[in-house]
């Protein structure tokens, strides 16, 4: 197939190379799945299930807010608006991992991010274990993720009315977590879905699961970064924290994630090639989950929120949300389609067995897999550096094909259309027939944080 456009580097061509005949296992991208900010009790999923679902996520995390009313007085539980959002995630096929960050003002009655602890704790178990009875015992869910508060080291500043300190969190954990395990002993408890992995929150956590025997199943943080290597480099560090409680078996999960908040990196192409080098560099750092942040873009009630926020937080979140420019979500304020969206499309289509894949350019970057049950090879090739990088010329080899007839599908994603057409962002640019070959080449050019995308069917 002869090399797509034109490039003044094609005499420094970049070798990529893929083995079709090694599996190294599942390669699970499902696993890295989504989110939706805790914003609203408004139908931010539901417009969308039908679009969600065929990004097959395994998870999607919903913030249980105040703004739900689950507890509207003494002894009187209210699930209705609550049910709506937790059955706009079933039906996309994913499981909701439930982040706890209610303060209802019969526990609480007062605003104030620094009082974390219920008037009653006896009553707030009650509500607990009512909470995870109702999803796993009355409407037979099964939900297994229950996460205890959202970013509680900063408070009101995360979006949510708690701001704790190591030892009030571990407290608050304790009671919560052993009326969810009553409720329902199946259940994976953890916590504490960190602004900052480095808070001092997490080493108290663990030191007091290690030491008494409190549940937790995961450990959860957040990050938003430009550099995937920040991501990777607090998986190493909350691991090597782990490592010093051996009796804990945690899963750890990165349930928000993003570009930088700061919005310095907005040109189109960036974030949806910054997804795919993170996605990527999750699954080598061994990342167990995560969710990125999020779903879609969504104003909030001033109203709504200052029942259970203060003035200032207040103030704070309909600016962020309401005047601000937004780029988090898959999914505009109206509901449009990013290009964010399709990279997930995208990554959601690579499935199976992993496949070696080996790049001769350090900004070069890939996941390649063969789905037996298809028998399609997929391949996500992306060209990525965190300062701007050269165009690259790419010759890729794919060796070892068995089967006599394979068709061979080349599409270039385009970050910059308007359309939401999925032929215009992803583009067809190539394609040929094999026969009685067990190797297939083809050259083309990548874009500065460009993206292309593969697919090679068996046919006999």
């Amino acid at each position: 197939m002869a090399r797509s456009g034109k490039s003044d580097v094609r005499d420094k061509a970049i070798q990529v190379t893929i083995d079709a005949g090694k599996s190294l296992g599942p390669i699970g991208l499902e696993r890295y799945s989504l989110g939706q900010g805790g914003l609203s009790d408004g139908p931010m999923i539901e417009p969308h299930v039908d679009m969600l679902k065929w990004l097959k996520p395994a998870m999607i995390r919903l913030f249980i807010q105040e703004y739900y009313d689950v507890y509207p007085e003494h002894g009187r539980y209210n699930w209705k608006t609550l049910d709506a959002a937790v059955a706009s995630i079933v039906k996309t096929g994913a499981k909701p991992l439930m982040s706890i960050c209610i303060k209802p003002r019969a526990l609480y009655p007062v605003i104030d991010q620094d009082k974390v602890h219920p008037t009653d704790y006896k009553e707030w178990e009650t509500l607990i274990e009512a909470m995870v009875r109702h999803y796993n015992g009355e409407l037979g869910l099964g939900i297994e993720y229950w996460e205890v508060f959202n970013e509680p080291d900063i408070g009101e500043s995360g979006g949510c009315p708690g701001r704790f300190t190591p030892e009030d969190y571990c407290t608050y954990y304790e009671h919560t977590v052993r009326a969810i395990k009553r409720a329902s002993p199946a259940a994976r408890v953890g916590g504490p879905a960190l602004a900052w992995y480095k808070s001092p929150l997490m080493p108290a956590l663990l030191e007091l699961c290690s030491t008494k025997g409190v549940p937790i199943d995961f450990v959860s943080w957040h990050w938003y970064t430009n550099d995937p290597q920040d991501i990777v480099k607090s998986i190493v560090d909350v691991k090597a924290l782990l490592a010093q409680h051996p009796k804990l078996r945690c899963e750890t999960i990165i349930d928000e994630w993003n570009i930088s908040l700061g919005w310095d990196r907005i040109e189109h192409e960036y974030q949806p090639c910054f997804i795919a080098e993170t996605t990527c560099q999750m699954l080598e750092a061994g990342l167990d989950r995560s969710c990125y942040y999020h779903i879609r873009d969504y104003h909030v009630d001033g109203e709504q929120f200052g029942r259970f926020m203060s003035p200032e937080a207040n103030r704070f979140m309909t600016y962020w949300w309401n005047v601000m420019p937004q780029y988090d979500g898959l999914f505009d304020y109206q509901g449009n389609m990013r290009p964010s969206y399709y990279v997930f499309k995208t990554l959601s289509r690579v499935t199976g067995n992993r496949l070696p894949l080996e790049s001769g350019g350090p900004t070069v970057k890939g996941l390649a897999s063969y789905d037996p049950q298809y028998q399609v090879i997929y391949i996500l090739l992306w060209n990525y550096a965190l300062e701007r990088p050269a165009p690259a010329a790419v010759n890729l080899s794919i060796a070892n094909l068995e089967g006599k007839k394979w068709k061979y599908y080349r599409r270039m994603f385009d970050a910059e259309t308007a359309s939401n057409d999925e032929n215009d962002r992803l583009r067809l640019e190539g394609m040929q027939s094999i026969e009685d070959k067990h190797g297939v080449q083809d050259a083309f050019d990548l874009a500065p944080y460009g993206i292309t995308f593969i697919a090679l069917k068996r046919f006999d």
